[in-house]
């Protein structure tokens, strides 16, 4: 956060109902509004940047249809994103059109929303763009360096 959202969240104070309050009340205020449109910019960054092939995936819309085999506990768990910090995998199994991708859109949606740095790439162009990389010297360096500061992908 930069002084210049602090300057824009105090410009954008209502002066009727902030001149009763307090300096430190208004700063405050400031301060919190200044907060939040930066914790917003910064994961609507991180959300345009991991390039989800479903932007609007989200855990907290999926339709738990009973067929479809989704536990509500296990979601839940995975939505805190603790798998993640302990190096463990998650694996989505399913026929063709089941929600999968749209599954892990939405689960790399919420590591954005933890400040989590996600990317989303299907696994078969990423193994095209490695063996594209072969061929070129160094471009295999760059390949490792742009997916290292990668905490999730997914497909």
């Amino acid at each position: 956060m930069g002084a210049v959202e602090l300057l824009h969240a105090i410009e954008a104070q209502d002066e009727a109902l902030s001149m009763s309050l307090r300096f430190n009340e208004r700063m405050r205020m400031a301060v919190d509004e200044a907060h939040s449109a930066y914790d917003t910019n910064r994961v609507g960054g991180l959300i345009r940047r991991a390039r989800l092939r479903y932007p609007d995936a989200d855990l907290r819309t999926l339709d738990f249809v009973e067929e479809r085999g989704l536990d509500q506990v296990t979601l839940a768990s995975l939505g805190s994103c603790g798998f993640i910090a302990q190096n463990h995998n998650v694996v989505f199994q399913g026929f063709t059109g089941s929600g999968k991708s749209y599954l892990g859109c939405a689960l790399a949606k919420q590591a954005c929303r933890n400040q989590i740095r996600t990317f989303y790439i299907r696994m078969p162009d990423l193994e095209e763009e490695w063996v594209q990389a072969q061929d070129k010297p160094f471009r295999c360096f760059e390949v490792l360096e742009e997916v290292r500061g990668i905490h999730a992908a997914c497909h």
